[in-house]
């Protein structure tokens, strides 16, 4: 039977160092870790170097999954190409188990974007370091329909399903688009664990009564998910408990105080998915 593996983000722990990150997420449970490095060469060594001794002494299978995230930029294809091919050049150098890439722009044609998976998959073939794309807004997954035409090119092509951002692009709970998310499930390698609603990526607590129905929405779909890719025979698939902070946790107005706890939040949704999720 498949395993389902939790890993920890980063996002929202950046304050901590690579060993202080690595042993909280140990000490909580989780499976792996999913990382977007800082520009520090002590805290990637350290990050290497940790993730190692766990490795060797307490969990030899702990997943490891590296992010390419690039700031934006106003820029040329050509040039934004050059960037996304220099970190992913980079990022394998770290030997990941998988990389997590947000890919391409939603204003770029169909073809750049192309050019661009075609790019990525070259680098996974050559170093055999499997790429998922991430569904996102502003890339070229932005969005559920005209994500099926890249499908169409690459029928083989990884997902990462964080159906928040189709949900905010579309200003709705796809109600009417269940028959089109059906045709990418089987292209979806691992879930980003995080509830939005129609007007935005991330609900301030999805465990609050007021967000029952998004929860129930977005669950419903991780369990679609998981039914399809236990027929593969996986022997794992992975979850991250994606729950963010600023911007995407939202603020009081003039204290700025977080209106939840954002690691609480993603301890709770691994807890939640735990007892809800069924194999």
């Amino acid at each position: 039977m498949m395993e389902i593996k939790y890993l920890c983000t980063f996002w929202g722990c950046e304050t901590q160092t690579a060993k202080e990150f690595l042993s909280a997420a140990i000490e909580n449970g989780y499976n792996g870790v999913e990382i977007n490095f800082p520009d520090d060469k002590s805290f990637i060594s350290q990050f290497l170097e940790e993730l190692n001794t766990i490795r060797n002494t307490i969990d030899k299978d702990f997943v490891f999954i590296a992010q390419q995230v690039l700031p934006n930029k106003n820029e040329t294809v050509i040039n934004y190409t050059k960037r996304i091919s220099e970190r992913l050049e980079f990022l394998v150098t770290l030997k990941p188990d998988y990389i997590n890439s947000q890919t391409g722009k939603d204003f770029f044609n169909f073809s750049e974007n192309c050019e661009i998976i075609d790019l990525t998959q070259r680098i996974s073939q050559t170093y055999q370091i499997p790429i998922w794309h991430e569904i996102h807004r502003g890339r070229f997954t932005f969005h559920l329909k005209t994500l099926l035409n890249y499908l169409e090119v690459y029928p083989q092509l990884n997902l990462i399903a964080d159906f928040s951002h189709f949900c905010t692009v579309s200003e709705s709970l796809l109600q009417d688009q269940q028959t089109i998310l059906n045709q990418i499930y089987p292209n979806i390698r691992h879930i980003h664990a995080r509830v939005g609603f129609s007007q935005s990526p991330q609900v301030n607590n999805p465990f609050a009564p007021e967000w029952k129905i998004c929860l129930e929405q977005f669950t419903t779909w991780w369990q679609q998910i998981i039914d399809i890719q236990n027929k593969l025979e996986l022997s794992f698939f992975t979850i991250t408990p994606e729950f963010g902070p600023f911007p995407y946790m939202p603020l009081e107005p003039f204290t700025r105080k977080p209106l939840a706890n954002q690691w609480e939040l993603n301890l709770q949704m691994k807890n939640y998915l735990q007892q809800n999720l069924k194999l």
